[in-house]
């Protein structure tokens, strides 16, 4: 069943990296984020309910972490092709995976190694692919902040392992909303404060309510599956990461990218390699 979740909560994710692509056209990027987090305080307010200092503590880290992976990866897509930031993101489980193996003792089979040798060659030929786009993986900052939300992510999923283990999922996600909102109104604050440039105005996107809903729903899903018996952290991270599936074909659609077939190969590699990870965790 934590299964089935995992790929629901997945093609979720898909529509929910779209609609903040489509977001930043009439706003920055903490804006975006921030209209996005408040509405979904909103529809989890019913959920919020108290619990001890220390959980709180836990979850202000927590907070802290998606929104170093929010802000940096949001600035990627930014500045990068969506295909290109999404097919770069999706790299992120085999470092989940690794890490996973390390600190929760999960080992891997012989097709599983082959699977993250995919994933690397993946990387490597998105790397060329992006060069004919004028993109250098080592001098573009938009690649730059794509690895540091690829890192900050890793972190997040490894903590949420830690913690899912002695909180109600709807607890974590609700409380985790509220924290994140505060860090980003103090990111904006700071920014309006000391920015030398005027302040950016906001303007409402009746996409951001949407995409809201969108990624509340995800993370329920996710947070759900991960609490399911026998639930393993890397499979339902590798799951997810297939949202670039969705985040793919439309982007290609709707923000007529280039050198989609390149790409197209390029996704290709890296989800058999996904796929090569899960079938030897089954």
């Amino acid at each position: 069943m934590w299964v089935w979740l995992a790929v629901a909560s997945s093609a979720l994710l898909g529509f929910y990296d779209v609609g903040k692509k489509y977001c930043l056209r009439r706003n920055g990027v903490l804006y975006v984020l921030l209209g996005i987090t408040l509405f979904s305080v909103l529809f989890l307010c019913p959920f919020l309910s108290a619990g001890t200092g220390r959980e709180h503590l836990i979850l202000i880290f927590k907070a802290l972490l998606v929104t170093i992976s929010w802000v940096s990866g949001l600035s990627g897509i930014k500045y990068l092709p969506l295909t290109t930031a999404t097919t770069l993101k999706a790299s992120r489980p085999v470092l989940v995976v690794v890490l996973s193996m390390l600190l929760f003792g999960e080992r891997l089979g012989i097709m599983q190694w082959c699977g993250v040798v995919l994933v690397f060659a993946a990387i490597f030929m998105l790397g060329r692919t992006s060069r004919k786009e004028g993109i250098s993986f080592v001098h573009n900052k938009g690649v730059l902040f794509m690895l540091f939300s690829i890192l900050s992510g890793a972190a997040s999923a490894l903590w949420d392992k830690h913690l899912i283990s002695g909180m109600a999922p709807l607890f974590i996600q609700s409380w985790t909303n509220v924290y994140i909102s505060a860090l980003l109104l103090l990111l904006i604050a700071g920014k309006a404060l000391f920015a030398r440039e005027k302040p950016e105005p906001f303007h409402f996107d009746w996409m951001m309510p949407l995409t809201a809903v969108i990624i509340t729903l995800s993370d329920a899903l996710y947070f759900y599956s991960l609490s399911g018996e026998g639930a393993l952290l890397s499979v339902i991270t590798l799951v997810r990461r297939a949202s670039i599936i969705v985040t793919f074909v439309l982007g290609a659609i709707l923000f007529k990218e280039h050198r989609i077939r390149d790409k197209a190969a390029v996704l290709s590699i890296l989800l058999a390699g996904l796929v090569l990870l899960v079938l030897g965790s089954a």
